[in-house]
């Protein structure tokens, strides 16, 4: 009885898509239960790459508040939910982060060594795919290391990191394509399913 009882419950739960359709049906609710089941994940992504609390906070309104007014924009044939939202949440984070950079008062932001969100579900599953990322990065080349972080964590283009490294722009696109192309191979052979 109680078994029944708990597939009832767990057969009621909202899916993603489920989600989605409600909140193109303005259904405050379900934009509600997306943020409970995301709003940590996504603001400790925003304060990843951010390093201020409060920036992380708007950029996570700001993404919820995205979701709200253009759920169409997500296409679950394209991956899952949560990947949509992370990448709504990094480009708006790395946009900020280059206002902020280019404001006379900035003093700079750092990276932090470890995210500090506490994880369950998904937010374990990811937290567990950043482990090994991590990890991954340190069999690079320190060259290589260098670019894709100023890339992806400080959100630097290309010419911005050429300037920074007082290296030619070429030499640092193949720096990024080279160590984009090492670390897929490193995460395919790491993942890999053995029948």
């Amino acid at each position: 009885m109680i078994a029944l009882s708990l597939n009832k419950i767990a057969d009621s739960t909202p899916t993603e898509v489920d989600l989605l359709k409600q909140v193109m049906a303005c259904d405050s609710d379900a934009l509600a239960e997306l943020y409970d089941r995301y709003g940590r994940l996504v603001y400790s992504l925003a304060i990843r790459i951010l390093q201020s609390p409060m920036l992380a906070e708007e950029i996570t309104a700001d993404v919820f508040m995205r979701i709200w007014q253009k759920p169409a924009s997500w296409d679950p044939n394209k991956g899952k939910l949560v990947t949509w939202m992370l990448s709504i949440t990094r480009y708006a984070a790395i946009d900020r982060l280059r206002y902020e950079r280019h404001r006379p008062d900035h003093r700079g932001m750092e990276l932090l060594d470890e995210l500090h969100a506490e994880s369950s579900g998904a937010e374990e599953l990811l937290w567990s795919d950043g482990q090994l990322l991590r990890d991954l990065l340190t069999r690079l080349p320190a060259e290589q290391i260098e670019a894709l972080e100023l890339a992806f964590f400080q959100g630097m283009t290309h010419t911005e990191m050429a300037e920074h490294l007082h290296l030619p722009l070429g030499t640092v696109k193949t720096r990024v394509r080279l160590g984009l192309q090492k670390l897929r191979a490193l995460w395919l052979d790491a993942t890999k399913v053995v029948d």
